[in-house]
């Protein structure tokens, strides 16, 4: 009883700090940072399967190049437009900045670290370069939200404490749209966006405020709201309940709509500006960019890596010069290439032998037929004197004749 007693200050203690632990981590869930946390403690518990779309691994070669920039921690910032600030004029000037991550677009391959910069709940646009501000142009009067967040080539979120952020501004005037609840949780939608030569593609989205599903999930009473993600593609609907991007084969040739929906744990939206987003992006198999001979892995690591590192440069191996060629090889093909020219010589040699004997039996057969043309001759030759000598005569006779007047 007695050290029962000497111990039950210290349990107590240890209980409040524990107890104590919890809640802060209750109340840091409310902050981005600790939503990028989630990411790598929580592991999804649900696999997309549906009539026609199947999840799947994410390509090899996206995973390899993603372990390159594994070390990079992007810090984005918005210089400018300042929060709340007031323009009176449609076209404002945007300046961003952003740290421990190379933006760059590598020449050959058209991809490279960039930015994903939102005006409003329109579609991102990609910046490659924070040198100079981006000027917005024809806004509409009114309350205006911009977000940024740093991207990896393939257009997949970075998803670290501070590589997210966002201000909203006015032109003209302040209105209530475009202006998100800084106390609820916000969904940025990221990917599908565009055109798509190839699948598997990617669905990917950005949150913010969005508490952990631990600390949602250990109070049914408290006032932490758990959450997940209505993905709906072509009408056919699933739950994410990761923030993680997943990779979707399955798609339609042609257009293919998308819809996100941030929900409570009842399933009910959860109302904030932003948070139901529906894009129609297409599909054309074959298609022959960068990223679409990504997604079907016909570009290996050495080719690739040049849109992560800016110092890469990809060569071809050269082919083995002929002195690089071992002397045992040389003296190989030396002798293969000695074979059959001796062969050739024995098939000359034969070839000279048989013309030989063909030309001796073409000699003796004309010797044969002189000799037998000889016998011939002679007694034409006979023949001919016996012939000439009555005709000599008979013109010596013819001669002789004398014709009278």
């Amino acid at each position: 009883m007695f050290g029962l007693n000497q111990r039950s200050p210290l349990i107590t203690f240890l209980s409040s700090l524990v107890l104590i632990v919890l809640l802060s981590w209750g109340l840091i869930g409310c902050s981005d940072g600790l939503e990028a946390f989630s990411q790598d403690q929580e592991t999804s518990k649900l696999t997309v399967t549906t009539s026609k779309l199947t999840e799947v691994a994410p390509p090899t070669v996206i995973q390899e190049l993603k372990e390159i920039l594994a070390q990079y921690h992007p810090q984005v910032a918005i210089i400018s437009p300042k929060p709340q600030q007031m323009f009176s004029e449609t076209s404002v000037p945007v300046q961003l900045e952003v740290k421990d991550y190379p933006l760059f677009k590598d020449e050959k391959l058209g991809l490279g670290p960039n930015l994903h910069l939102f005006v409003d709940n329109k579609p991102y646009q990609t910046v490659y370069n924070v040198d100079e501000p981006i000027i917005l142009e024809d806004l509409s009067p009114g309350t205006h939200t911009i977000r940024v967040f740093a991207s990896r080539p393939w257009h997949e979120s970075f998803k670290n404490e501070g590589a997210y952020a966002e201000t909203t501004f006015s032109v003209f005037t302040e209105t209530e749209d475009n202006s998100p609840s800084a106390s609820l949780p916000l969904l940025t939608y990221s990917q599908p966006q565009g055109s798509y030569g190839a699948e598997p593609i990617m669905l990917d989205f950005y949150l913010t405020n969005a508490p952990l599903h631990l600390v949602a999930q250990s109070d049914p009473n408290d006032d932490i709201v758990d959450w997940r993600i209505k993905a709906t593609i072509n009408g056919e609907n699933f739950l994410i309940d990761t923030w993680q991007p997943i990779y979707l084969q399955g798609f339609e040739p042609g257009e293919n709509w998308v819809q996100l929906e941030f929900i409570d744990e009842q399933g009910q939206e959860v109302s904030n500006t932003f948070n139901d987003t529906v894009r129609v992006i297409t599909y054309e198999p074959l298609g022959e960019d960068t990223l679409s001979q990504l997604l079907r892995g016909e570009l290996s690591l050495d080719m690739a890596r040049s849109i992560v590192d800016p110092n890469y440069v990809y060569t071809l191996e050269p082919l083995p010069s002929e002195e690089e060629t071992p002397s045992e090889t040389i003296e190989e093909i030396i002798e293969n290439e000695t074979e059959p020219q001796e062969s050739v010589e024995i098939i000359e040699i034969e070839t000279e032998t048989q013309e030989s004997a063909e030309t001796m039996e073409m000699e003796e057969k004309a010797l044969d037929t002189v000799e037998t043309i000889e016998p011939e001759a002679q007694n034409l030759e006979s023949e001919m004197e016996t012939v000439t000598q009555p005709m000599a005569e008979e013109e010596r006779d013819l001669g002789d004749i004398t014709l009278d007047d």
